[in-house]
């Protein structure tokens, strides 16, 4: 091939790709006119690689196909334009998808709580075991109060935010196996249940309810939706519906997954509640007040913003692009 020759044969169909790859908008021949372009201009370039190896015209003819490749193909996604999105729609849908078995996680936990309370108050022997008579009225009238201001409040905050963090992410991303998850949220009502007990021995009632409610609304409510979260992944496994077991556990994962960034930040919110706002000697309503703006915020994030992002069509998952081909299917 005589390079120079095919260069100023080729060099106005070039110059008329370069002259379409930087225009901004096109007409429909125009949009015609540069996918053609372009694949002609793509064999020409091989057929220049394949006789004549690296040279000057080739490497200006593939700069031109690469600009022009990008005008039909788009550039890569800013990861920080997908900020917005992720929390306007992504993060709600996830929420908004759990929303009810984040109530029945709720009504059960509530439950198990009372009943174990309601039993220990009633049972010879059982508050008992907890401890001697000295360490319960040490708990109920000193500890459990103490608990809120034996640290810094930024101390304080960030203690009790990276446990309960840990907690929550450790329910979803344990949840396939089905016993995790329910035995985390077992647990911590039988822990509440028994210390409401005690308080309520020792004629404590008002302070337990007081010292939790600014900022265990949010906190406890947090648990449960990572509770439900790490539920429904093992469910997805279990009846995965229309799809394969491994397509639904995938999808579910996924998309439930991120629910761990907003309990992160839920957490985060009311970690520095329990550090800042329990421990001030403020009127109760005002705390309490705090911790239901609290609790109410996220619960409008869950069910508004998460039923109109549902409603748009987001579920949460990963776009189909991001997740990679489900399936290979034949034309």
């Amino acid at each position: 091939m005589d390079l120079d020759a095919y260069t100023a044969a080729h060099r106005e169909e070039w110059d008329r790709l370069g002259r379409l790859a930087a225009k901004r908008r096109f007409t429909g021949a125009e949009a015609d006119e540069l996918i053609d372009g372009y694949q002609a201009g793509a064999s020409q370039l091989s057929a220049i690689k394949a006789t004549a190896g690296q040279s000057v015209p080739g490497d200006r003819l593939s700069l031109v196909l690469s600009r022009a490749r990008l005008r039909f193909t788009g550039a890569g996604t800013n990861a920080l334009t997908s900020i917005p999105a992720f929390f306007v729609y992504s993060l709600p849908a996830a929420l908004y998808r759990i929303r009810w078995l984040c109530l029945w996680a709720t009504v059960a936990f509530v439950a198990v709580a009372v009943v174990y309370g309601v039993w220990a108050l009633n049972t010879p022997g059982v508050l008992a075991n907890v401890g001697s008579a000295e360490l319960r009225r040490q708990f109920a009238e000193e500890d459990f109060v103490n608990y809120y201001s034996e640290h810094g409040m930024a101390e304080f905050s960030a203690m009790v935010w990276t446990n309960n963090a840990w907690i929550a992410a450790q329910c979803i991303a344990f949840g396939i196996l089905g016993v995790y998850a329910p035995y985390i949220l077992f647990m911590n009502a039988q822990s509440i249940g028994i210390s409401g007990a005690l308080m309520v021995a020792h004629d404590k009632t008002d302070v337990f309810f007081l010292y939790l409610a600014p900022h265990g609304q949010l906190e406890l409510y947090a648990i449960f939706v990572a509770g439900a979260a790490g539920m429904r992944i093992f469910w997805a496994w279990i009846a995965p519906g229309a799809r394969t077991r491994m397509q639904a556990l995938a999808e579910d994962a996924r998309a439930l997954f991120t629910v761990v960034i907003g309990l992160v930040i839920a957490l985060l919110v009311s970690g520095v509640i329990e550090g800042y706002v329990t421990r001030q000697d403020w009127p109760w309503v005002i705390k309490i007040g705090i911790g239901s703006i609290a609790l109410g915020a996220f619960l409008a994030y869950q069910w508004i913003l998460g039923r109109r992002a549902v409603l748009a069509g987001e579920t949460g998952d990963l776009g189909e692009f991001e997740s990679g081909a489900r399936r290979i299917i034949s034309a």
